[in-house]
């Protein structure tokens, strides 16, 4: 079983196009949102930053370090599926490639259990996204973790998708 991914293929499409959908699409104000982008700087020079922001109550917070140059616009788009259950949490550079150098990355999801997460050491407009290696990164059942001494510091996106935690009656 690949790291990036916990499930089957076709669930692997579907979240994708989920992903693809709620990572670029706004919200509708006038109605209930289902999901949103909003932009933060990513800044350079060694200490621990983090962001977090939430849709309903759904929460992702994204923890980093990293070093050089100056700082970079990034986007955090969260999106629910139409049936509330699951939730995603993309961070990405628009520009692409990021030329920080990160020290540490951590995404932890609140009210959901991961079940996919990637990342990416680039991405282009035309696809020609280079994955990060699945030993960069592990996967536990609410963050996404970067390996100490096997991620390379480079980073331009990272998608995790969990299922949300309904209670049973």
């Amino acid at each position: 079983m690949a790291n990036q991914n916990k499930l089957g293929t076709g669930h692997t499409v579907a979240l994708l196009v989920f992903v693809s959908v709620a990572a670029f699409v706004p919200a509708d104000a006038s109605a209930s949102p289902t999901s949103k982008s909003v932009p933060f700087d990513v800044k350079p020079g060694g200490e621990k930053h983090t962001v977090t922001d939430s849709l309903k109550q759904y929460k992702c917070s994204f923890t980093y370090a990293s070093q050089g140059g100056t700082n970079e616009e990034w986007m955090m788009s969260l999106g629910l599926s139409d049936d509330d259950t699951m939730f995603s949490c993309t961070l990405w550079r628009p520009q692409g490639k990021s030329y920080l150098f990160f020290t540490q990355f951590n995404v932890e999801l609140n009210g959901a259990k991961i079940h996919f997460a990637n990342g990416y050491s680039q991405t282009a407009p035309a696809g020609q996204d280079v994955p990060l290696k699945s030993d960069e990164f592990s996967i536990g059942d609410s963050a996404v973790t970067h390996v100490e001494g096997k991620f390379r510091s480079q980073l331009s996106k990272l998608t995790v998708v969990g299922v949300i935690k309904h209670d049973e009656l």
